[in-house]
């Protein structure tokens, strides 16, 4: 009875998201409400039509409706007195795969410190628990999207990705040993990229709670400018 999920559909919101939002929260017992965020978007842009003019429609379009629903669930836990709960998982924190003051806003990340495998598979553990779908099978099953254009999915292979991310920061594994163990040398190169490049994110994320040997916070402390790289 103290927690809510809010759904927020924008132009781009499959329908089965609402209705599986919907069908989880009744699964749950937690409070669900619908504040759509169409109109709010459309003013944004109609504000920034002159400084966004003779551009392409990009991330930075993208990321506004993550912000807007940023703000729209910290308004609701200042006017109720409650806390934003962040859900992002450790996998997009490590790649920078977030938006600043959009769905990296909260108060604590109750995910933060598990891989996106290890969500997927704490939901189906819950499910098996529960000897029920409490998490419809669909909303584990869906390839992962974003929502924030037409037609998008996350642009990861989350089965070689995740496990990769998992080894770099909780083994400390170097590039030499995880090209050892198989992974590809370009997509070493470039996951170990995306770590640092993002650093300066994760310093501003919210407090996580820790599960794993190492989680970011505290227990991950890296430099952030200098050309840092190992």
């Amino acid at each position: 009875e103290n927690v809510t999920g809010v759904a927020m559909p924008s132009q781009y919101t499959a329908e089965i998201s609402n209705s599986d939002a919907k069908k989880l929260a009744e699964n749950i017992g937690i409070n669900f409400e619908i504040i759509p965020i169409q109109n709010v978007f459309k003013a944004y842009l109609n504000s920034l039509k002159t400084a966004f003019k003779n551009t392409k429609p990009g991330i930075a379009e993208e990321n506004i409706q993550s912000r807007i629903r940023g703000d729209i669930l910290m308004a609701l836990a200042n006017k109720r007195g409650a806390l934003t709960l962040n859900t992002g998982n450790k996998t997009e924190l490590a790649l920078g795969y977030c938006t600043m003051y959009g769905d990296m806003c909260g108060a604590i990340g109750v995910l933060a410190d598990l891989s996106k495998e290890k969500v997927y598979a704490l939901s189906r553990y819950y499910n098996q628990v529960n000897k029920q779908e409490m998490i419809p099978k669909r909303i584990i099953e869906r390839p992962p999207s974003a929502e924030l254009k037409a037609d998008q999915v996350d642009p990861f292979d989350y089965e070689v990705v995740s496990p990769l991310v998992d080894d770099i920061v909780v083994g400390g594994k170097s590039k030499r040993e995880l090209i050892e163990d198989g992974y590809d040398k370009d997509l070493v190169n470039d996951i170990l990229r995306k770590i640092r490049r993002n650093e300066y994110k994760r310093s501003q994320a919210a407090l996580c709670l820790k599960v794993t040997a190492k989680a970011f916070n505290r227990g991950w402390i890296h430099p952030i400018v200098n050309k840092f790289e190992e």
